[in-house]
């Protein structure tokens, strides 16, 4: 089906801006277009407590951003940003991240790792490592008990939650209960299907992606590693279950789906959705995307699943 009104809409407000194609952008100038898609958006929700961090990564700090909701947490989430390991912070995702925490009654570590091309590859993926063993020591002090931990992210951050969940199962820890990855990167083919399909050309195209992964791993043999695109990794018996959710009008639905048809034929539990209508980058925007609502909800109930002992679904 094609894209429903409120992106159509939103596409059109970002087309009048007179913004030029983030591929034709600098880095720097690139990050200000979050703020842009920022807009006037409300703030999320009220948090019982939100508290700054900085957990020491080679080479540095990462600062993360804690979401204490109201009431017993039942989770620590840790989550990564998307934005092609080049834009995106915790602030921009600050009011996502408050409602991904009152939905789901956890406590959400949002990490702000080191961006290309300052940083590239594998900074992010040691800095998200730092923070996810961070947040694993101190469970119960974030919680005020012993809760599951799951790994959460989109688009980049749902490669980095992937890689996470790869990276703990060959460490032997920390234990990762559920791994949530929203249209994750999970491969550095940029000719499938759905990267060359012109009906998928909207807010992320094929061009940002070539520039996106220029910056990030200039190299191609470091982006064939599994550390880059987990699809690559041979092994994905004994991973976490999985919640993958992916768009229909987004050049990265092909890899996103086919890294969850491995993990079933890997024999992990994994619960799948394709959002019809929808582009790449809906999920954060609930102040204009009712696609993001729903995709929340999808969220928030298979976390309710997994927290009340129920395996995840295909």
């Amino acid at each position: 089906m094609a894209i429903d009104q409120p992106t159509a809409a939103l596409l059109e407000q970002l087309i009048a801006s007179g913004a030029p194609p983030l591929h034709e952008m600098n880095a720097k100038d690139a990050r200000g277009v979050m703020a842009l898609l920022r807009g006037d958006a409300p703030p999320g929700p009220d948090m019982a407590e939100v508290r700054e961090q900085r957990v020491k990564a080679s080479g540095g700090f990462v600062p993360v951003r804690v979401f204490v909701p109201d009431g017993q947490p039942r989770a620590v989430i840790v989550y990564y940003h998307g934005g092609g390991w080049v834009i995106g912070s915790v602030e921009d995702y600050d009011a996502s991240t408050r409602l991904l925490a009152q939905r789901t009654g956890s406590v959400v570590v949002s990490v702000d790792y080191r961006l290309a091309p300052e940083y590239r590859f594998p900074v992010a993926v040691d800095d998200s490592w730092a923070a996810l063993l961070w947040a694993s020591e101190r469970i119960e002090e974030l919680a005020g008990g012993p809760v599951p931990l799951i790994v959460a992210g989109d688009s980049a951050g749902g490669n980095l939650a992937a890689i996470m969940a790869q990276r703990a199962k060959a460490a032997g820890g920390p234990a990762i209960a559920l791994q949530v990855l929203v249209y994750p990167v999970t491969d550095c083919d940029l000719d499938t299907t759905s990267y060359t399909d012109p009906a998928n050309q909207l807010l992320l195209s094929r061009e940002s992606m070539v520039w996106f992964w220029d910056h990030y791993a200039p190299d191609p043999d470091a982006r064939v590693h599994p550390d880059a695109s987990p699809l690559r990794q041979v092994d994905l018996k004994s991973l976490p279950p999985a919640v993958v959710l992916t768009a229909e009008h987004d050049p990265l639905r092909d890899e996103g789906e086919l890294y969850a048809t491995r993990l079933v034929q890997a024999g992990v539990p994994v619960r799948h959705q394709r959002f019809e209508g929808q582009m790449h980058g809906f999920f954060t925007m609930n102040h204009v995307l009712p696609g993001a609502d729903a995709a929340m909800d999808y969220v928030a109930a298979a976390i309710d699943d997994q927290l009340a002992g129920d395996p995840a679904k295909t």
